[in-house]
Parts: structure tokens; sequence; C-alpha cells
């Protein structure tokens, strides 16, 4: 994350911080290195250096970047910003990534099933909104202790432990997080947990895109933990973090769109988590399908689901609204949901 810091510090908290917290009687001076014994209270006071994140490339300072009591290196500061840029910018990501699915990808069709929810997509925003900032409290003290050099992040592709790691890094990435993903997912379905922080999230029973995010906000961070345990264990390429994260934010959409293009054995696409969300105890996967294999969780996406016209009739339908409707009871007990009141109408003028 210090590569996204420096790039957001240089275009945008720079000035901000300049402006929120100006230096009262000092001005910073470009390249004069700060002493390596100043104390954390002292740093305010004296001039910085600016440092480029990565070899590859660097960003020239503009005249902001020296003229606030908190450097760029201050603690504090990047603390704040790191929050900020969690939050803001994962919102922003949220917005354009499920938006775009939604227009182009999401069968609109699911307005009429009899589990799509009265106002939908404007819940699902809403607790994604509310959400949010709360797991950016939870996730910034993580990118600061990356930034800060706690983890094994490395730039240079030669400081792998090995040349062939660059390639492996990734593969290893989705393992390791699959793995752990798998297990906090299914705890996150134990009974005295279930109603508490992960229900929010199984409020949508056929979710659309916005629902990818629309989590309990201590649900959503639980299952990011091992995103951000892995570069503290594990050594990860600064840009190839950059990515996966990327990465894994689209992938949680992608796998809530509805859209189900492949029927594959190893991969847990859409349709494997459209069975998580219609049937609750199933298919806690995030990438794969491997670890509800050898947990016993592993069901089968309905062979109606890839064909647009089984999908969308009315026989599967209330095929899995009954299944859905008796799993529901037994794992939550009376339904709380507000349906549409006219989607069986619709359902019906549809067909």
């Amino acid at each position: 994350m210090d590569i996204v810091l420096e790039v957001f510090d240089t275009f945008l908290f720079d000035r901000f911080w300049a402006t929120a917290y100006p230096a009262s009687s000092f001005t910073y001076t470009k390249n004069v290195v700060k002493d390596a014994t100043t104390t954390f209270s002292s740093m305010r006071e004296l001039p910085t250096a600016i440092h480029a994140s990565t070899q590859f490339f660097q960003l020239e300072p503009s005249q902001y970047a020296y003229m606030s009591a908190w450097p760029r290196d201050n603690p504090w500061r990047q603390l704040c910003t790191l929050y900020l840029i969690t939050w803001l910018f994962g919102l922003v990501l949220y917005f354009v990534c499920a938006s775009l699915s939604y227009l182009f990808i999401f069968d609109h069709a699911t307005f009429t099933h009899p589990k799509y929810l009265k106002n939908q997509v404007s819940l699902e925003i809403r607790q994604t909104m509310i959400s949010m900032p709360v797991m950016a409290v939870c996730t910034a003290p993580a990118f600061l202790l990356e930034v800060r050099g706690y983890g094994k992040l490395y730039d240079a592709p030669s400081d792998a432990p090995f040349a062939l790691y660059n390639y492996l890094q990734f593969p290893f990435f989705i393992c390791f997080t699959d793995f752990l993903i798998y297990w906090i997912h299914r705890g996150l379905h134990h009974p005295k947990i279930y109603k508490t922080l992960h229900k929010p999230h199984h409020k949508w029973i056929m979710p659309t895109p916005y629902a990818s995010h629309a989590f309990h906000p201590l649900d959503g961070f639980a299952q990011s933990v091992p995103y951000h345990l892995f570069p503290f264990i594990f050594p990860l390429q600064k840009f190839a973090y950059v990515g996966l994260f990327m990465f894994i934010n689209i992938w949680t959409i992608f796998i809530h769109d509805g859209e189900y293009v492949a029927n594959s054995y190893i991969i847990n696409g859409a349709a494997c988590h459209t069975m998580h969300h219609l049937y609750f105890n199933y298919n806690y996967g995030q990438f794969t399908t491997l670890w509800d294999r050898l947990g016993g969780s592993y069901r089968q996406p309905n062979e109606e689901l890839f064909s647009r016209e089984s999908k969308m009739s009315k026989a599967e339908w209330e095929r899995q609204t009954k299944e859905m409707e008796k799993l529901q009871k037994e794992v939550e007990g009376d339904d709380d949901r507000d349906y549409r009141d006219e989607s069986r109408r619709l359902q019906k003028k549809v067909m």
C-alpha cells in the first residue's frame, strides 16, 4: 500500500494535509534527510526527505508535500490517509464495478423472483454505505503496519525468494486465502454467531452485484483477514499486492452477479455462491470448491441454472422457494424479510 499511498499523497492528500494541518513555523525543504534519532513527538518540527515507494517510478512531490505539520512519514497522518483511501476509494471501486456488472451482466429478470426483496438494490447499497467506513477502521491499521515495513512485501522481482516465486505467489495467495476464508465463513454460520454478524448478508436470497459488500462490518472484515495476514507471513511483490487487492473486490462482485457462465468443478463462481444464498449451509469457499468438497459442505449448482429458459422458469423458482423456506426456517426461525408484494404477479406476467 505504500505505492498507493504515494500516488494519493502526490495528487490529493499533500494539499489536503497542508490545508488541514499546516506547518506553523517551519517550511519543509526537499531532500533534507531526517536524523535517525528523531523522536515521534518531534517529527512535526523537522524537515523530512520523501523517498520513492518503488524503484519503477517516482512522482515528483509538489510544494504541498513540505507544508504540513504532519510530514508524509508521520504514522498518524499515514493512518488517517489510509483510512480515507480504504473507505472512499473502496466505495468508488464498489460503485463502478457493481454498477457495470448490474448494467451489463446481471439478469434483471431476477427482479421477478419470489424471493427478491422490496427495494432490494437500495437496501444493499445502504448496508454497504453503513458498513464500509467501519470496515475501513479495522482495515487501516493492517495497511499501516505494512506501509511501515512490518510485512514481507518486496519491490524488485530479484528480491523474491527465488525467480519462480514471482509467478507462484499468485496461486499461493489464492490457495492460502481460500482455505482460511472457508473456515472463517463456515464459522460465521455457527448458530451463536450467524444471527448477529452474518445474517445481514444473507438477507439477500437472490443477490444483485450491489450485495457483494453489503455485510455487517465485522463480518466483512473477518472475511478479509486472510488477505491482510498473507503479506505478514509470506513474501509478496508490491504491485502484485495492489493488483490482488483489486481482484478480490472485483471477484466478490462477480460471484454475486447472477450470471452462471460456467459450471466448473473447481471454481466457486456465481452459480455456487447462489446455492449458498439460497440454501445457507453450503459452498462457503471464496475462489474454489476444494475445501467445501473436503469439508462436506459442497452443493453442486442445479443444472437448470445454466439455461436461461429453465433458470427463470416458474417450476425452478417454485422448487427453489420451497426448499429455501424449509432451510431458512431451520437456520433463522421466522422470516422477517420484506419481499416484493408484486413479485408473484409479475412473475406470472413474464411467464
